[in-house]
């Protein structure tokens, strides 16, 4: 009896070392699917603007959707993106031209929206004629002409509905004196244009000669609508994850009021 006893306690005490020799094994497999799974799953796209050390001027969301945007257009110079963000003040430098072959920001300046679009932040967005606002989306730029604002360029928006009157409507980019730091000083705010994306008088030379001749812009802008609406810009879907900056939405109500798009 005892002998069977010793046996059984022997059997047991074996059967539970055998389960702790197992377990380490078990651990460092899964460590190294977990270190292979991260491998493949790194985003080009945040690479790339962690590269060009954007992150101190260029919001990552905007920097985000204008690639997923680069990607699919597949633009005849890509060289050259620029992004406006609107959801800026127009007191604050809300255009941005990068050179992503250099990996480097070329121009970081002010830019006017149009007067019906909203006073210091620009909240309101329009495809429609007579409407005097801007409009979001992607753009590809097109060949320079001298006009009743002086040197400009025109625009031809790519999305149908969004911003695919900009052509018809004369939505170019030109200089204007109300777009200056002296307007700012003196009223709080940039002038307004007519719906077209201005600039300071001396940057509009130098900044259309680098983005003219089809180059990408982008004119972003936490607009719920606009997301819903445009082809270019990937939905959030239950499977990704919750930590990307598209996942982030942010409410529509803010401070400065309502982003809205007609």
């Amino acid at each position: 009896m005892n002998k069977l006893l010793l046996f059984s306690l022997w059997a047991i005490a074996t059967s539970a070392l055998s389960v702790n020799l197992d377990q380490p094994t078990i651990v460092k497999e899964t460590k190294k699917e977990n270190i292979s799974k991260t491998e493949v799953t790194k985003d080009p796209i945040r690479e790339l603007y962690n590269e060009m050390k954007l992150s101190s001027v260029l919001k990552y969301e905007a920097f985000e959707q204008a690639m997923q945007g680069y990607n699919q257009i597949h633009p005849k110079n890509q060289d050259i993106i620029t992004v406006i963000d609107f959801t800026l003040p127009s007191t604050e430098k809300r255009m941005f031209v990068l050179d992503l072959k250099a990996k480097k920001l070329l121009f970081h300046n002010i830019v006017s929206h149009g007067r019906n679009s909203g006073e210091k932040y620009a909240t309101s967005f329009s495809n429609k004629h007579g409407s005097f606002q801007s409009s979001l989306g992607f753009y590809l730029t097109q060949e320079t002409y001298n006009g009743g604002n002086g040197f400009s360029l025109r625009l031809n928006g790519l999305e149908k509905g969004i911003n695919d009157q900009a052509r018809p409507r004369a939505i170019v980019i030109h200089g204007a004196d109300y777009c200056s730091t002296d307007v700012i000083k003196s009223t709080g705010r940039l002038g307004r244009s007519y719906g077209c994306p201005a600039l300071p008088r001396e940057l509009t030379k130098p900044i259309i000669n680098s983005i003219k001749d089809g180059t990408l812009l982008y004119i972003y802008s936490q607009n719920k609508e606009y997301i819903a609406s445009s082809k270019m810009i990937k939905k959030i879907t239950p499977n990704q994850p919750e930590n990307t900056m598209i996942a982030a939405q942010q409410e529509e109500e803010t401070s400065h009021g309502k982003a809205i798009m007609n």
